[in-house]
């Protein structure tokens, strides 16, 4: 452990854990604890509950659980040392000296990450703005994309030099090494000479900035017709492109409304330049789950702005589906007579497109468009295929108010009547019902064979000793006093009779903790197990809380069981040791009598 547990306890304690998880779940009060949808998973029906009281957090879907280090250690991707830091600056509590941490196993800290970073993105700005360096790069930005110095400005745009040496020379000055530049996605190596290079060469240079503030990363786009076209940071320590949007850290402050997804960043850029600074876009990935998430912090409404090409609209396609995964209102807009915002704007003006945003489609009306261009509907075969597909599209939607309307839209569009379309649709929900509740049934059942299982995968070799263990663990986790019972050895119970060796760990963690100075604290246990460790560990937790008979004849009755599988076990052992032992003694026997006849 990095920190020491009285520095870890007082971010716990100073750490709000309704207002830390407000910033990224919405959450409405349930009696003591409060609930919202899950940041970890896509839901539509809030599973993910908070406890202020404990400043515990868990989700009955994902089973995600822990502490408030555990959260940001799942939201921000982040290490346990880390996440401690990233909570004592929120609280404005000064780190203990020599309490730099790193993340993974390069040994290059996040921190010393977002430094390189910063250092990085003020010489590609100074590269810009200067004459004999930056001129290629500031004609692109100035003249041919027509951005205002105050919109270069506002988003810190730069330029990286045509040269293989300029940043590394500059960084090396600084300070940072070449091998921290390299981890950090500044610099490449050379597999042949072993030398390191600039990554970024000739390109107009976008930061990207997370919603603190952070430059966690960069964009470039080539002035000649290199490939690639944009150059994006790989995942670092500091970085994850799954879990970013550029110019979120502007639009977080006015999206509460809509936010409108772009394709890249010149799309971005234009909006945010002609007023609408809720537009923000994927950093040259698809848009993930992860992504999804962000979004369902800080709004409720996505409006889709692609590219009108085929691939923007496969594109489209996707996005639509994962979004409304996590809930969203999600709508399409149709520009026509331009290929993208940038251009729009530039044909038509931002009172234009300020009312095709008004005008954006839902998304099942995308959708529909696109199956009845494929088809002439007015031939037979292709009304027959095209209705085939509409019901199908209409049967994902799990609001029977929303298909009632879509129904009779589809109805007058195909000039069928309602009433068989309906009962297309209802075939349709029958089918898909009966194919999720088989392919339920068998994770059911692999999950009570306990199949598969990461967190604890001895937990397959003995159901009822599995069970018990978190029966045990749970109590523990809960009770002091029956702590205290195997402390003074009223309950004889030690880490030999756990079957799994994860769950050992735990009861060996659980009871060096309580015979510590400081006490059983939950947050000194994400400094040992990772963020889904911890969420199992909390799992047995509330799995006990919810029952009513958490007696002291539970948990020996619990610890018994346990005992019995020990000896069980230990009998097996013994009986296979004899066996062996006896075969032994026959084949020494047996070869003493050949010796004997010769």
């Amino acid at each position: 452990m990095r920190f020491p547990e009285n520095f870890i306890q007082e971010v716990v304690d100073r750490t709000d854990i309704e207002e830390l998880v407000g910033r990224y779940v919405e959450l409405k009060r349930s009696g003591s604890n409060l609930l919202g949808r899950c940041p970890f998973h896509s839901e539509k029906t809030p599973s993910f509950s908070v406890s202020p009281t404990k400043k515990m957090f868990f989700c009955f879907g994902c089973h995600a659980g822990g502490t408030v280090i555990t959260f940001v250690q799942k939201a921000e991707n982040l290490e346990f040392t880390d996440a401690v830091e990233y909570l004592a600056n929120r609280a404005g509590l000064p780190l203990p000296k020599e309490s730099e941490t790193s993340i993974g196993n390069t040994g290059v800290s996040r921190k010393r990450v977002l430094e390189m970073n910063l250092e990085a993105a003020k010489f590609f700005r100074a590269c810009l703005f200067d004459p004999a360096i930056g001129a290629e790069g500031m004609k692109y930005l100035h003249e041919d994309r027509a951005l205002s110095i105050a919109t270069i400005k506002h988003f810190g745009l730069g330029f990286a030099p045509n040269s293989a040496f300029s940043l590394i020379a500059h960084m090396r000055k600084l300070g940072f090494h070449d091998e921290e530049l390299v981890e950090g996605y500044l610099a490449r190596k050379n597999p042949q000479t072993g030398k390191v290079y600039d990554c970024f060469r000739n390109r107009v240079m976008f930061p990207i900035i997370d919603p603190s503030g952070n430059v966690v990363a960069f964009g470039g786009r080539v002035m000649d017709d290199s490939k690639p076209k944009y150059l994006n940071s790989s995942d670092t320590a500091a970085f994850k492109k799954s879990r970013n949007l550029f110019a979120l850290n502007f639009a977080k402050n006015c999206c509460s409304e809509r936010m409108i997804l772009c394709e890249g960043y010149m799309d971005v850029i234009a909006l945010h330049a002609a007023g609408f600074e809720y537009a923000v876009a994927t950093l040259g990935t698809a848009i993930t789950p992860e992504h999804a998430r962000i979004f369902s912090k800080y709004t409720k409404k996505v409006i889709i702005s692609y590219d009108s090409d085929e691939a923007g609209q496969n594109a489209a396609n996707k996005a639509m589906r994962i979004l409304g995964e996590v809930g969203m209102d999600v709508r399409v807009l149709k520009m026509n007579g331009a290929k993208d915002p940038d251009e729009f704007i530039k044909k038509f003006g931002a009172d234009r497109f300020r009312r095709t945003l008004e005008e954006s489609r839902t998304g099942f009306d995308h959708k529909a468009e696109q199956i009845y261009a494929k088809y002439d509907l007015a031939e037979g075969t292709d009304k027959i295929k095209a209705s085939n597909e509409i019901c199908t599209l209409i049967a994902e939607y799990g609001s029977a108010v929303e298909r009632e309307v879509y129904i009779a839209q589809a109805s007058e569009r195909l000039g069928l009547t309602v009433e068989v379309l309906k009962n297309s649709v209802e075939t349709v929900r029958r089918k898909q019902k009966r194919s999720f509740e088989a392919k339920q049934s068998r994770e059911a059942q692999a999950t009570l064979k306990n199949f598969g299982d990461r967190i604890n995968p001895d937990a397959a070799k003995d159901p009822r000793a599995v069970s018990a263990e978190e029966t045990v663990l749970g109590l523990l986790l809960i009770f002091e006093e029956y702590r205290n019972a195997v402390e003074k050895g009223e309950v004889e119970l030690g880490e030999n009779d756990f079957v799994t060796a994860f769950n050992k760990r735990v009861f060996a963690s659980l009871m060096r903790l309580h015979q510590s100075e400081s006490g059983l604290r939950p947050e000194l246990l994400g400094a040992e197990f990772t963020p889904d460790e911890m969420g199992r560990i909390e799992r047995a937790e509330i799995t006990r809380q919810q029952l009513t008979n958490n007696g002291p004849e539970v948990f020996r009755s619990a610890v018994r069981v346990l005992k019995e599988q020990r000896l069980k076990e230990d009998t097996q052992n013994e009986d296979l040791a004899t066996r062996l032992d006896r075969l032994r003694k026959k084949q020494a026997n047996l070869h003493k009598g050949k010796a004997e006849k010769k």
